[in-house]
């Protein structure tokens, strides 16, 4: 077996499906800093509903990022449900005129749209 000292075998890092990650990556990273702002906002109790729905968006797309990382068969059943979940939080948030909930809703509504897409 001979071996060259100082090289090192080259892997692929090119993660399948890398557009998508990056898309559930940025909804989970938005929906958290929208939840952030929100728990201190002076209307946080009139909010419920979209901080709990953030919560879940966000739980939904780091589950989702880890499963397209690893590659997994599971991937597009839960892109099914993802698509569902971001849908319905991205619908909550544009209900809200403030700036941030708007561009939540758009990156959410994004999210619903590559994963329902991917999931077909």
């Amino acid at each position: 077996m001979s071996h060259t000292y100082g090289t090192t075998p080259h892997l692929h890092s090119q993660v399948p499906y890398e557009h998508l990650l990056k898309t559930v990556q940025h909804c989970e990273a938005t929906c958290e800093h929208m939840i952030s702002m929100l728990v201190n906002h002076e209307d946080a109790f009139m909010r419920r509903q979209q901080i709990q729905l953030l919560r879940d968006c966000a739980d939904i797309c780091t589950l989702m990022s880890k499963y397209l990382a690893r590659g997994t068969q599971l991937s597009k059943s839960l892109a099914q449900y993802c698509s569902y979940v971001c849908e319905l939080c991205g619908s909550t948030c544009a209900q809200f005129p403030d700036p941030h909930s708007q561009n939540c809703a758009q990156t959410c509504l994004h999210c619903a749209q590559e994963c329902k897409a991917f999931a077909l």
